[in-house]
């Protein structure tokens, strides 16, 4: 049985995105993933609680899709948090609504994957940078997974790597779909990417001897 997955996007300069918009735009096709921008359907912030609240009622998995901005969310996906993860919904006395759904995060950052190291510029590796939204999924009863993360994104579109990472995103979806990430042990985007690489090749081996 396929599960539904959610994507909630959020990108504050979408005119502008070499990587994030491509990838939303590329999913659009995929069954059984519902994809929800939410700059474009609250520009002024007012988010329609019950609304969102029953989209995760309605999905098995929740991808939180977005460019890191100051080593963290954009603004309007914080604000979705603060008033959609509710007491008594999302964590509390009764708060088992996202009990059981998987929780993953695909992030692009600006920087050389280098640079969020310990010794790095940004002295995190990415998943630390990410603990908050770990310890969200936590409370709230989810199974984390490690993101998908793309590096160096502001030399992306010239150095042609992305036409690989759309196809690693669409093929993440698919695995999400079949609920095969969760048995597997990722401890990290490398371990991720590793693995949506030989799935990748796994399925065009085994089209090309089916011909």
């Amino acid at each position: 049985m396929s599960r539904k997955v959610l994507v909630l996007y959020a990108h504050p300069s979408q005119h502008r995105s070499e990587v994030n918009q491509p990838m939303f735009d590329s999913a659009g096709d995929i069954a059984d993933v519902t994809l929800v921008d939410l700059y474009q359907q609250y520009p002024t912030y007012q988010i329609d609680i019950e609304r969102e609240q029953q989209r995760l009622r309605e999905h098995d998995v929740v991808v939180f899709h977005f460019p890191l901005y100051w080593y963290s969310t954009p603004s309007i996906l914080k604000e979705w948090q603060d008033l959609v993860l509710e007491y008594g919904f999302a964590y509390g006395h009764d708060g088992n609504a996202l009990y059981g759904k998987q929780f993953i995060c695909a992030v692009s950052a600006g920087g050389a994957e280098k640079a969020y190291q310990t010794e790095g510029y940004n002295h995190y590796p990415i998943e630390d940078l990410l603990r908050p939204l770990e310890q969200m999924a936590s409370l709230t009863g989810m199974h984390y997974q490690p993101p998908l993360a793309l590096f160096g994104a502001r030399t992306a579109v010239e150095e042609g790597r992305i036409p690989q990472h759309i196809q690693r995103w669409q093929t993440l979806l698919t695995l999400l779909k079949t609920n095969v990430l969760e048995n597997q042990s990722i401890k990290d985007h490398s371990d991720l990417i590793h693995f949506i690489d030989q799935h990748i090749e796994t399925t065009a081996q085994t089209a090309s001897g089916a011909k």
